[in-house]
């Protein structure tokens, strides 16, 4: 999958070993709200996060959270190579989230492209409640790793069942997925602090993929979205 514009550099809010509160609209768990959208002539359609897409096809996200952070999202494509979608130039810059409030990701005009072979592109998503505070600091977020062998899990598959309830390809496999400890992050996301020891739960709510945390975070959490696609 690729942007339809070039990529520029992007940034990465510095972590630190103690992380502040993050502020949450609620004493329950917290959640992040992904919806995948699919534009069908001029008019964008909430589609099933499971949906086997057809090159060319234009997607973009929607994210909602329950409490303050930031946000950090990179691919890797059915072809192997690595590429940050966002936060950059072309895609928005600005990467703050706050509770409540829905973002859509790319935040600007445009929209994520299919394309390369037929699998699974992994998206990686990163989220992290470090407050910028009145003096922002920032490090460079080291950028991806170069291309390699396209992982062999990426077969998109049709549930026969949702075939047949939906007329439409599913494949029960993609959606949001958590991340097999340390060795199943690609180099430049490794040794974040604290961001594969999260106990995460994902859940099917309506059109939403939900992804909770029991906990209140205090560091960065990564989780990965397989976008299956023809």
């Amino acid at each position: 999958m690729r942007q339809v514009i070039a990529a520029t550099a992007v940034f990465l809010a510095a972590c630190t070993s103690a992380f502040p509160q993050a502020k949450s609209l609620g004493s329950g768990p917290q959640r992040m709200e992904l919806t995948l959208e699919r534009r069908e002539g001029s008019v964008w359609r909430i589609v099933d996060p499971g949906l086997v897409f057809a090159q060319n096809d234009r997607v973009r996200f929607r994210f909602r959270t329950n409490f303050d952070g930031f946000l950090y999202v990179m691919n890797q494509s059915t072809s192997g190579k690595y590429e940050m979608l966002f936060p950059r130039e072309d895609t928005g810059e600005q990467n703050r989230i706050e509770a409540g409030v829905e973002y859509v990701v790319p935040a600007t005009q445009g929209w994520f492209r299919i394309s390369g072979p037929p699998g699974h592109d992994v998206l990686y998503w990163m989220v992290t409640p470090l407050s910028l505070g009145s003096q922002p600091k920032y490090t460079p977020l080291p950028p991806p790793p170069k291309a390699g062998p396209a992982p062999l899990r990426m077969t998109p598959r049709c549930d026969e069942t949702i075939w047949r309830a939906r007329g439409a390809c599913i494949d029960s496999s993609a959606g949001p997925k958590g991340i097999r400890g340390e060795e199943g992050l690609p180099e430049n996301l490794k040794g974040v602090p604290g961001a594969t020891s999260r106990e995460l739960f994902f859940i099917r709510e309506k059109s939403s993929s939900v992804v909770s945390s029991p906990e209140p975070l205090q560091g960065p959490v990564i989780y990965e979205f397989h976008l299956a696609h023809k």
